[in-house]
């Protein structure tokens, strides 16, 4: 089935200039990526592979050397009143609500901060009380006059999430959720982001580099390296089935993975110095074993460029070895 895009990015390229006389660096080079109505969709990739830039980006907190962004029809505009409306839509979720909550500030006054931002209305109470309740916090009442030291940190999660819903957005953006939280608590987020993607009709976009969270509550996942997209697709076909090297690397170290784990050598490299070739070659498991090599692509991993996967939710590869083998001709 073929989404409706809620929220699209058309071959957006964030550059940030080099330091120094160095080269610009490409944090996001060329993305396409859609996100549907009632949908979660997990972006993937190790620290560094700029995924949170392009969250930041689609939040309209960074705006684009190039490409567009469309939200719901309409191209996003970066002048101060239209981002405002904009921002009032499309809600961000922190990782660290300790960092993200002012200490002097009630449960009461976090909530409603947003409400004031954009223009308090008569009924802020109640409108507080429902965000409280919808992020799981009942009854609200109880809470309105708690600080951030007096809650737990699956509470104070939730007061952010409320912060967040108390503009009843249609798009959240979320980044590692739940990072900072005791495993115990995890579960319990994430069964929240999924209850108000079932009653609110709440699209999502979880940044994470952790690909089980991806698998418990993701619709599609869009793995990031070195500021591109490599692959992208329904969960259960990009977490079941793996095509690219770079996604086989990082189920492999969860722990109900079956075989060895794949350990990956030295760091993504700098965005200001971008490998010819893919991207991923001089730390790809895949060419070192020779694999690439008796599939007759190795030399293009090294030297030919990999084309940007278009947005839409068909399951995509961008890999010279797992397009070789998937069209090559079965033995016997």
């Amino acid at each position: 089935m073929t989404i409706t895009p809620l929220l699209s990015a058309a071959e957006l390229n964030v550059t940030f200039p080099g330091r120094r006389g160095a080269a610009p660096a490409r944090a996001v080079d060329g993305v396409d990526l859609d996100i549907g109505a009632g949908e979660i969709v997990a972006l993937v990739g190790e620290s560094g592979c700029g995924k949170t830039t392009l969250a930041r980006a689609l939040l309209g907190l960074v705006p684009p050397t190039s490409g567009a962004i469309t939200f719901a029809g309409e191209r996003l505009d970066y002048h101060a009143r239209a981002l405002k409306s904009y921002r009032k839509r499309v809600q961000l979720v922190l990782q660290d609500p300790s960092g993200s909550l002012n200490p002097r500030h009630t449960v009461y006054d976090a909530v409603a901060e947003g409400l004031r931002i954009h223009g308090r209305p008569a009924d802020e109470r109640e409108a507080v009380a429902e965000a409280l309740s919808l992020a799981g916090l009942r009854p609200p009442e109880r809470f309105f006059l708690r600080y951030p030291h007096e809650l737990s940190g699956g509470q104070r999660q939730r007061v952010v999430i409320a912060g967040a819903l108390v503009l009843k957005p249609e798009l959240i953006v979320a980044d590692e959720p739940v990072a900072s939280l005791d495993a115990s608590v995890r579960g319990e987020i994430l069964a929240l982001l999924l209850s108000l993607r079932d009653e609110l009709g709440l699209s999502a976009m979880v940044v994470t580099h952790d690909l089980g969270l991806a698998w418990n509550i993701a619709d599609r996942v869009a793995v990031m390296y070195l500021g591109r997209i490599v692959e992208t697709g329904p969960v259960e076909r990009v977490l079941t089935a793996p095509q690219h090297p770079y996604t086989q690397a990082l189920l492999s170290v969860l722990p109900e993975s079956e075989g060895d784990p794949v350990v990956l050598t030295g760091e993504p490299p700098d965005p200001s110095r971008i490998p010819e070739g893919c991207r991923f070659h001089a730390r790809c498991q895949v060419l070192a074993s020779g694999e690439a090599e008796r599939a007759g692509v190795a030399d293009q991993c090294r030297t030919k460029a990999l084309p940007v996967l278009t947005g839409g939710d068909a399951a995509q590869v961008a890999c010279h070895w797992a397009t070789a083998t998937a069209t090559a001709p079965q033995a016997g």
